[in-house]
């Protein structure tokens, strides 16, 4: 890996050099080359500049000054790229992906100076460390309209993640309206995770909401992974039809936060607005369940062009061990028989039947506890891979500091450096090729409206970017980091990102 500190680049590319000078923007300056990128550049170029840049016509060669964007399969690996900037501009992908990647890089040397609005001359090569490289963003205790979460996918794309884990159902909302059961869209998305008892902030995607989400994310190069989470975290369906879930089950830590929280308990077919888990289970032994899961599932299958569909299985507390490992077994093998990957959180690793193929999502600790790095490791001997992400360093929910307004701190408070400390290939007592990549979720109980969102996001999605994308090495380090996100202030106060300004980072004012 190649970088001058001068170049405030993220996540840090495998090389990066710095030249002499700068290319000067000027109303004559034209974007050549693949449409989707084009426009892409040119309405953040005028986001960030208020100049609109011409997108050249199809037959027009390039000029001097000009940015040519283009596709070549030999210019490196997938999602990789290359760009040179001296007397014009040119971004080479190896995939449309790899183009849209230095499309991103190209814009955060843009910088504006007594003259105007420049980009530094540098010539930059590039390519991703980890194929999988996620978000999640939980619309089931908050829900997300349709057009904030493309404004998520957007903060995404912006810092080379490519995939969009929405967790669409859990014991607080139902999110997806499904033909076959609609009474899910009807009763059961009434609700959110407001711990106070109203039913504020309800929603539903309709079909062509999702489709929507779909395709807009894949405008930006980012696969959506869809999540329904069972067996537990279903008391939502139960509102809608109780025959499908088991009366609620309480446990001695639901009980201990429901009285510390002041929040209700989960009552039988009532909508629930608490924070409390473990307490749901679908009827793992009725037959009728699986008809339910097989129809919810079959009709997510069709509306997601991705390879994956996200089954749950996380605490699951309400349901016995041996119900569990039964459920899970025949969940996935569904889901195999769709012709989609099942994914699932690491706890699922605990079931004999667990499909072969199967992905694991791990939430563990950067220490895992012994079962659940085993749970974990079972992923891999059944010929899956595993998604990392630790729920003390990679979720964003928590805490920056004991003192921040907004978010949770039972897996500890994390500010940007915990964020941006951690090596996933030795998380785990398991092959770095094992290793799918490295995903941080956003859970929404304490998350009130997009803004409350960003915060929690914003700066530490950067770090766990990083992490996802650069091999580490000697130019890999918290030192340099925190220059260079310091030096994206402007640009993300230019996009409307409204970070936490965190005394960690020395932001930049220009």
């Amino acid at each position: 890996m190649v970088l001058t500190e001068s170049l405030p680049l993220i996540p840090l590319p495998n090389s990066a050099v710095p030249g002499e000078g700068a290319l000067r923007l000027t109303d004559a300056t034209r974007v050549h080359g693949e449409p989707s990128s084009a426009r892409m550049l040119v309405d953040a170029m005028t986001r960030r500049t208020g100049m609109r840049l011409e997108i050249a016509p199809d037959a027009s060669g390039p000029a001097s000054g000009d940015i040519v964007l283009r596709v070549d399969p030999a210019a490196g690996a997938a999602e990789g790229y290359r760009l040179v900037i001296a007397d014009d501009a040119e971004i080479v992908g190896a995939d449309s992906a790899g183009l849209a990647h230095g499309v991103h890089t190209l814009l955060q040397l843009l910088r504006e100076d007594d003259d105007g609005w420049a980009l530094r001359h540098a010539v930059v090569s590039d390519a991703p460390r980890f194929a999988y490289r996620g978000v999640m963003l939980d619309v089931a205790r908050r829900f997300f309209p349709v057009d904030e979460v493309r404004t998520v996918i957007d903060r995404a794309a912006a810092l080379k993640f490519n995939h969009l884990h929405l967790h669409l159902s859990d014991d607080q909302g139902w999110r997806i309206h499904i033909d076959s059961w609609p009474l899910l869209s009807q009763r059961s998305s009434t609700a959110s995770a407001t711990g106070d008892g109203s039913l504020a902030g309800g929603g539903c995607y309709s079909r062509a909401d999702y489709s929507e989400i779909v395709a807009y994310a894949a405008s930006r190069h980012i696969t959506v992974v869809p999540e329904i989470d069972m067996p537990g975290h279903t008391h939502a369906i139960g509102v809608a039809y109780p025959e499908l879930v088991e009366a609620p089950v309480m446990n001695e830590h639901l009980l201990d936060d429901a009285a510390r929280l002041g929040h209700a308990l989960p009552e039988a077919g009532v909508p629930y607005t608490g924070w409390g888990v473990g307490h749901s289970s679908l009827r793992i032994r009725e037959e009728r369940t699986y008809d339910f899961v097989r129809d919810v599932l079959t009709e997510l299958a069709e509306l997601t062009p991705g390879p994956y569909l996200h089954i749950g299985g996380d605490e699951s507390l309400g349901t016995s061990a041996e119900d569990f490992a039964y459920f899970v077994g025949r969940a996935t093998e569904i889901v195999s028989s769709l012709g989609k990957t099942p994914v699932a959180w690491h706890e699922a690793g605990a079931a004999p039947g667990l499909a072969s193929g199967t992905v694991g999502q791990f939430w563990g600790a950067l220490t895992p506890e012994a079962a659940h790095a085993a749970q974990a490791a079972r992923f891999v001997e059944r010929g899956g891979r595993l998604i990392l992400s630790p729920s003390d360093a990679a979720y964003l929910d928590m805490k920056y500091d004991e003192h921040f307004p907004i978010g949770q701190d039972w897996a500890g408070v994390i500010d940007v450096q915990r964020a941006y400390d951690w090596e996933p290939v030795t998380l785990l007592d398991v092959p770095a090729s094992a290793i799918a990549g490295v995903e941080a979720p956003l859970w929404t109980e304490t998350v009130r409206s997009l803004a409350d969102a960003e915060q929690l996001m914003h700066p530490r999605l950067a770090a766990v970017a990083e992490v996802a994308w650069s091999a580490p090495g000697p130019q890999r380090s918290w030192a340099s980091f925190r220059e260079r996100l310091g030096a994206q202030a402007p640009a993300w106060r230019a996009d409307g990102i409204r970070f936490h300004p965190t005394p960690e980072i020395p932001w930049s004012d220009r």
